[in-house]
């Protein structure tokens, strides 16, 4: 048998591609979870370097490791990059009533996931607006290049960038504020969501846009941005708007659409303390924070008593994978229902020790004693820990007190974010500063609330670095990579370009999601979607043009000035 430690976003796809490789029994094949930290993508699919790796430790019969550098990592993987044609149609009253979408990928030297990518991208466009004639047509170009792979929000934010500044455009054309706009065409509540691409689909059932934008707007101050001609001077300032989104998950109504179910197994232990078995992988973003959360909420124990196990391929069942803003809803909606079954058991059990029935029965967290107390509501000294009802289940051969299954959600709710961003434009040197942004979003119930805004923190620094900054240049000659060095010549957003997070206000609408936990549905993804687009429809307004390629550098934004100028 063969024991892997690998960075990756699904332990149990990457133990079955293993056993495909090479022959070797799935029993044999032990992948363990290690922290991943971050990946964003990248890690979907099993790295080419870990076959090599299982073969050269079969051949030798000795532990093997292989570490990448950092220019080998820029060479791995990339966001896709594309051009993308569109067209809109729209009534002067600005309602959309005909778009055309063309779109070429450059997919690099391997195709990883072009098809489903290009699909997708199908999906987000027809999820953004109401368009009642659309037109989509996309294509894969192979090129000799870093292989392109799924990245935070697979082909949202590039078709989000490209339909959120041509609608403030259109705004603009027809004399109408982008919000009304926005209002009179989007995809809400009762509508049809086309999840993971064409043929993933469910009908929404919560819909947060309107108050995210009614309230955001109010609170950048969105009536007194002025407009591009009244301001004067080298260094001028604008407010710009763009709202996004992104499924939670690729669940859908029927059953053979996509692979999308998670596993898990929760037990009581004799103290009655908690353990969660789950192979779902946490990014950093809190995904398993949060169902620990949704554990003890549902079990009625203090968060202290939960504790997730350490987990692999050989001590856990089935997860397909982290992605697609899946963590809370379906990983977190699978261990609301294993948690809902040990609740059961456990009522069952106490109701032989108290006397009475389970139904009867209810859970209270008791910190003081770290422990969830059962008691009978109304009926004094009715009441038993959840340790001494897992000592008695032991000692009188009742069996553990556990639980073991999988779901598949047949949803896949939109979570929604609309961000306001006030940017500071030097007309002499092409320099673009954010100043401050006011986020609103839509994720359902809250889970943990400092996850959450964390979340919304990283995916807007992330949002604009890609905005303003990241970029893969290549020798036109010899087609080497030129920016490889990750410290000094890849640029991203460094800390002192970052806005104040003092300067960042984050609220959330309130919705709940009546097919997820507790009301809740995903977020990750949705938070960086529309960064790059509200970064340009600011920018618009600070300078009256519009920058239409990122990322949005002081090159091209000198550039369109000079456009502009000689227009």
């Amino acid at each position: 048998g063969v024991t892997i430690w690998t960075t990756t976003q699904t332990i149990h796809n990457c133990r079955i591609l293993i056993g495909e490789i090479f022959g070797i029994p799935l029993n044999k094949v032990c992948v363990k979870k290690v922290a991943l930290g971050g990946s964003f993508g990248s890690s979907i699919q099993m790295n080419t370097i870990l076959p090599i790796c299982v073969a050269l430790a079969l051949k030798a019969k000795k532990p093997v490791k292989l570490v990448s550098t950092r220019e080998e990592d820029m060479y791995d993987h990339c966001r896709y990059s594309m051009i993308i044609k569109y067209k809109l149609g729209a009534k002067k009253d600005g309602r959309l009533v005909a778009g055309q979408m063309d779109v070429v990928v450059d997919i690099g030297a391997h195709n990883i996931q072009a098809y489903p990518l290009i699909g997708c991208m199908a999906g987000w466009l027809v999820d953004l607006y109401k368009i009642p004639h659309i037109k989509y047509s996309a294509k894969a170009v192979y090129t000799n290049k870093a292989p392109a792979c799924a990245m935070q929000g697979f082909g949202n934010p590039q078709v989000n960038f490209i339909a959120q500044t041509m609608m403030n455009e259109i705004a603009e054309k027809l004399g109408l504020d982008p919000i009304e706009v926005e209002l009179k065409n989007y995809v809400g509540l009762g509508d049809v969501f086309w999840g993971q691409g064409p043929t993933v689909r469910s009908v929404i059932r919560s819909c947060g846009v309107e108050e995210l934008i009614k309230k955001g707007s109010e609170m950048i101050g969105w009536r007194n941005r002025g407009r591009p001609e009244e301001k004067k001077g080298d260094i001028v300032r604008g407010i710009g708007m763009a709202r996004g989104f992104h499924t939670s998950g690729a669940g859908g109504p029927l059953p053979g659409e996509a692979v999308d179910f998670s596993g898990a197994m929760i037990k009581i232990n004799e103290d009655g303390t908690v353990d969660v078995i789950a192979s779902l992988q946490d990014m950093g973003g809190g995904a398993l924070e949060a169902g620990l959360r949704i554990v003890a909420e549902t079990l009625g124990v203090p968060l202290d008593c939960v504790e997730l196990a350490p987990t692999d391929t050989c001590t856990s069942v089935y997860d397909v994978c982290l992605h697609a803003t899946r963590g809370v809803y379906v990983g977190g909606g699978t261990l609301k229902k294993v948690a809902e079954q040990v609740r059961q058991k456990l009522l069952e059990y106490a109701s032989r020790i108290l006397g009475t029935y389970p139904q009867y029965l209810k859970i209270r967290p008791d910190e003081k004693r770290k422990q969830g107390i059962i008691y009978a509501e109304g009926i004094s000294g009715k009441e038993i820990t959840i340790r001494e009802v897992a000592a008695t289940a032991r000692n009188k051969n009742w069996g553990t007190i556990a639980a073991v299954d999988s779901l598949r959600q047949a949803q896949c709710p939109p979570a929604y974010t609309v961000y306001f961003l006030e940017v500071e434009v030097n007309k002499r040197t092409g320099e673009v500063r954010p100043v401050r942004a006011v986020v609103g979003a839509d994720c359902g119930t809250v889970i943990d609330p400092i996850y959450a805004v964390a979340q919304i923190h990283g995916s807007f620094y992330r949002g604009l670095s890609y905005a303003l900054y990241e970029d893969t240049r290549y020798n036109r000659k010899t087609g080497e990579l030129t920016n490889k060095g990750f410290l000094s010549g890849y640029n991203i957003l460094k800390a002192p370009d970052m806005p104040n997070p003092d300067d960042i206000q984050v609220f959330f609408a309130s919705t709940y999601e009546e097919t997820g936990p507790f009301g809740a549905k995903g977020i990750g993804e949705a938070a960086i979607n529309p960064v790059p687009a509200v970064v340009a429809n600011a920018i618009y307004n600070a300078i009256g043009v519009w920058i239409r390629q990122t990322p949005i550098t002081p090159e091209r934004v000198l550039k369109a000035l000079k456009e502009k100028g000689g227009e």
